[in-house]
Order: C-alpha cells, then sequence, then structure tokens
C-alpha cells in the first residue's frame, strides 16, 4: 500500500545499472533531492549518483575523505578540540610505534566500516605475524590501546543544527565483540547538561553535519593516558554519518518516548520537528 514503485538492478556495485535506475525515476518523477542509504559502504555511490546527476543535498566524492578514512576523521576532531590517539601507516611506523606506547595496540583499515579486519595486537610476535599477512592494498592504522568504555552521540540535524540527540554506553568494545564473539550490551544516558553533549556538538559543527542521522563515538578514559587526557576525559573515536546501528534507534524511540524514522522524515521534507522533543527516559 506505501509503495508506488520499484526499479530492480541486479548488483548495487554496477554503476551503469544503478545510473539507469536513477535516469528512470527522474524521468518518471522529476529531480531526485536526496540519495540516502544510512550505510557507510555506500558513500562513495551515493556521492558519485550526486555528482552525476547534480544533487545538492549531501557530500560529493571530493568532500568524502572525511567521512571515508578514519585517519581524516581524526583531522576534523582536532579542529573541534577533541583529542584523539595517533595514527601510523607503515611497517617502520608501527614497529616504532610500539616501542613507544607499548602493548597492545589496535590496528584496522583506515578505510573500514565497523570493526571488520580490526585487531588487538599484544606482542611482537603479533605485530610480525599482521605484518606478513597485510593485504597491501588496504591501508590500514595503528592506534594505540585506550583503556576505557565507548560511549556514543547519537541524533538527528536538520539545515541549522540538532533536533534530537541521544547517548549509550558500550560495556564491550565492538573490536571485542566482533573478535571473540562476544554479546552486544548497552545502556542509554541522559545528554542534558553532560560534556558528551557539549562534545559532540562540536563534533556535529565540525563535520557540518545537516539534515542527517549521525552516529559519533567516544572513548571515555578508564585512566591518565598521557598526551590523551586525564581518567574521564572523552577522546575521538569515529564518525558516521548514518543512523545508528543495533538496537539503538529503538532506544532513542523509548527515550524520547517518540518514533525517530517519523522525526528524520519530516525533517527531509519540511525541514523540521513536529514534536517538542524531550528526552524522557532510560
Amino acid at each position: 500500500e506505501s509503495l508506488v514503485e520499484y526499479y530492480r538492478v541486479n548488483n548495487l556495485q554496477n554503476y551503469d545499472e544503478v545510473y539507469r535506475a536513477m535516469g528512470f525515476f527522474i524521468g518518471k518523477y522529476g529531480r531526485i533531492d536526496y540519495i540516502e542509504s544510512q550505510n557507510e559502504f555506500w558513500l562513495e555511490l551515493e556521492a558519485q549518483l550526486r555528482e552525476d546527476f547534480n544533487i545538492h543535498h549531501g557530500l560529493r566524492p571530493k568532500e568524502l575523505e572525511v567521512m571515508k578514512f578514519k585517519s581524516k576523521m581524526k583531522d576534523v576532531y582536532k579542529k573541534a578540540n577533541v583529542p584523539t590517539a595517533k595514527v601510523f601507516k607503515d611497517d617502520q611506523e608501527l614497529l616504532d610505534f610500539c616501542k613507544e606506547v607499548g602493548f597492545p595496540i589496535v590496528v584496522k583499515p583506515d578505510n573500514g566500516v565497523g570493526a571488520s579486519s580490526t585487531y588487538k595486537l599484544k606482542n611482537n610476535k603479533q605485530v610480525k605475524e599482521f605484518l606478513k599477512n597485510w593485504d597491501r592494498n588496504i591501508s590500514f592504522i595503528a592506534e594505540e590501546y585506550i583503556d576505557g568504555l565507548v560511549e556514543t552521540f547519537d541524533g538527528i540535524t536538520d539545515s541549522q543544527g540538532i533536533l534530537i540527540c541521544t547517548s549509550h554506553v558500550m560495556m564491550e568494545s565492538i573490536m571485542d565483540t566482533v573478535n571473540e564473539g562476544g554479546d552486544t550490551a548497552l545502556y542509554g544516558q541522559i545528554v542534558e547538561g553532560s560534556d558528551i553533549k557539549e562534545v559532540g556538538s562540536r563534533v556535529v559543527k565540525a563535520f557540518d553535519a545537516k539534515q542527517k542521522f549521525f552516529h559519533f563515538e567516544f572513548f571515555r578514559l578508564g585512566k591518565d593516558k598521557e598526551g590523551l587526557g586525564k581518567k574521564g576525559d572523552l577522546v575521538g573515536l569515529e564518525v558516521n554519518m548514518r543512523a545508528p546501528g543495533s538496537y539503538i534507534p529503538d532506544m532513542m524511540n523509548y527515550s524520547y518516548n517518540a518514533n525517530v524514522y517519523d522525526i528524520f522524515a519530516d525533517m527531509l521534507i519540511y525541514d523540521r520537528c513536529f514534536i517538542e522533543p524531550k528526552q524522557q527516559y532510560c
């Protein structure tokens, strides 16, 4: 009842097929205003379609690097005056890095989604094993391991700023969940008056996140870390310009006693929110 029409492509990675689908919809319904997948995997496809069909909302290919590459994300965090872990990129720098910061360290693809191919290396033997098996077509970064829990800053923006926002504390790192088969556990927290809202809002502004879902991740330091901060400080981890995964949207619905998808749809169509959003519950 809700679906007017669909157009099938056999493979979304076949650009010609997707291009023809766009042409079909534009020819039949007129100009397209938005392309959103809510998935980092399709960032480049979205950007190329916006470029080729002159869609004004959203990132174009030349603006994409800060969303794709974790190393570039850290540069923007710095502009927002948010500390981040150091980044190193080649064999010798990695070995020198291990000597400087000690073990464990974390290595992950610079251009990657979630915690796929993310490893905690605990000694020189594991580092050498990683270097031996490293697919050199994939650029990896290394970070010092940070003792602390991940806290998220999640929400929706319109063209002027943040419409709603929440925060969640991850009880186990996603990296450990993926690599060790652990459980995903998280809880929500009220953000009004908190440091995560103050820091998160600076990051939203620094990344110019307009008319989007956002999902930012920070470490809450479990102990003092030289060069990063004191116990309890926030350190920038990752930026995702999409709806948060797992059950976080449902958690947001509960927290606001509202429906985030309704809020997102109204923002896309009217650039406003029709409820008075107030975070009520955890």
